[in-house]
């Protein structure tokens, strides 16, 4: 018997030959599945053996880190060195380290969350009861303010698209690059247009509930939909597209699901950026011929989906 011990690769410690020669005219049970090979006097037998070791780490986990380092962005710094010994280390390292990033967001999401629907609320409330004191219902301020709130809801959709084209993937690119890049942190530089959003909203709102008349009613209808806006984009870009908190319930969407995979197909540069609009990406994508694309990676979704719940 010789035994040979291989170091490489890791998964074959054994590798033994074992010889026999025989003039006897009996047949080995061990090879009599081989015995029409067995027209000549001299024969040889040989057994293979390997011993496999189990692997350190599961191809479970690291799926999930592949899948962690997928959803922050990036393409580069999917590589792993798999044969590695701290492999395991680095992917419970990740994994804790993204928990605690969507747990930081999670946080001031809600908050802002909280904290401006709570205000538009208020302002709705008592800007309309201000309205009617007296006893007289202005008709045409409280039709205007409602139209406003869902036009500048649905237009924030148009403008959220060309600036994102015109300005974010143009001058102000050092900016937005941040959202293209892994993000080291809850945060990101590109997080500051929402502040930017945020303020004429804010400026439409106070003007609006501050002052009488058919002119405040419209602006603080307009702050009004931007204020949904914001938030709608919050949960739907942040939450379901990238992954930076849970969102239950929204993720099981069909249409949200589409506006994710349109999403993602943008951050893959397949079709020069294309879509640029979050809400309207679907369609956007379907009319430069990415219908197959986005069907693929929707299926792509769904299927990961289901292997990590």
């Amino acid at each position: 018997m010789a035994a040979l011990s291989a170091g490489s690769p890791s998964f074959i410690r054994n590798f033994s030959i074992h010889t026999t020669t025989s003039h006897s005219a009996s047949v080995s049970p061990r090879i009599v599945l081989f015995a029409p090979l067995l027209k000549y006097s001299r024969r040889r037998d040989m057994a293979v053996c390997f011993v496999l070791e189990k692997e350190k780490t599961s191809v479970g986990e690291i799926e999930i880190f592949k899948h962690e380092e997928e959803e922050s962005g990036s393409a580069s710094s999917m590589a792993i060195v798999e044969e590695t010994e701290d492999v395991s280390k680095q992917i419970s390292d990740r994994i804790a380290r993204k928990k605690s990033e969507r747990q930081t967001y999670l946080i001031a999401a809600v908050l802002s969350s909280l904290g401006i629907t709570s205000m538009a609320i208020f302002s709705v409330y008592y800007r309309f009861a201000w309205q009617t004191e007296g006893g007289e219902i202005p008709m045409t301020e409280m039709y205007g303010t409602f139209a406003l709130s869902v036009g500048a809801a649905v237009g924030m959709e148009f403008w959220a698209r060309w600036a994102h084209r015109s300005l974010w993937h143009a001058s102000l690119w050092h900016m937005h690059e941040s959202h293209h890049k892994p993000r080291d942190g809850p945060f990101e530089l590109n997080d500051i247009f929402a502040i930017i959003n945020a303020v004429p909203a804010i400026a439409l709102l106070a003007y609006g509930f501050l002052n009488r008349g058919l002119i405040p009613g419209l602006c603080f209808g307009a702050g009004l939909g931007i204020t949904l806006f914001g938030i709608a984009y919050m949960f739907v870009h942040d939450g379901l597209v990238h992954r930076r908190f849970p969102v239950g319930p929204i993720a099981d969407v069909p249409y949200f699901q589409r506006v994710a995979a349109a999403h993602k197909i943008h951050h893959m540069d397949k079709f020069d950026g294309v879509p640029y609009g979050l809400f309207l990406g679907p369609k956007e994508l379907e009319e430069v011929g990415g219908q197959e694309d986005l069907e693929k990676e929707i299926n792509r979704r769904i299927k990961r989906r289901v292997n990590f719940d």
